[in-house]
């Protein structure tokens, strides 16, 4: 039986989840805000997620391009209770990733830029 390409990134985000356990949640979010595969927490929206994920990416790009910084590749985000990554998977897609506080971030960049080049071939 042939699995469904959202199948085969959903094993990717979990790839990288084991490979970085910091990271406790993540998703693949399309530039137009729709959730592509995630793995997210129980109670987590993945409809609030995805679009958050899509403006902000949005918004990095917007910044990134009238600062002349262009070809943003992560945007990040850090918190009280922890961090949000987002890394470009091309110029389809977007890889969120929810992170603990006390994450070691060298580690999630590492794993999610592998991530990403594994994702782009699955994304196009």
């Amino acid at each position: 039986m042939t699995r469904s390409r959202a199948d085969l990134m959903v094993d990717r985000l979990r790839n990288m989840q084991a490979a970085a356990p910091d990271i406790e949640a993540s998703a693949v979010v399309s530039v137009d805000g729709l959730i592509m595969a995630s793995a997210l927490q129980q109670g987590v929206e993945e409809d609030r997620v995805s679009a958050m994920s899509a403006a902000m990416l949005s918004l990095g790009e917007r910044i990134s391009n009238e600062l002349g910084r262009a070809g943003l590749e992560q945007v990040y985000i850090k918190g009280d209770k922890g961090s949000i990554v987002l890394t470009s998977i091309g110029e389809e897609a977007v890889l969120t990733a929810m992170a603990r506080h006390e994450a070691k971030l060298g580690m999630i960049f590492l794993e999610m830029r592998r991530a990403a080049e594994d994702l782009v071939k699955l994304v196009g």
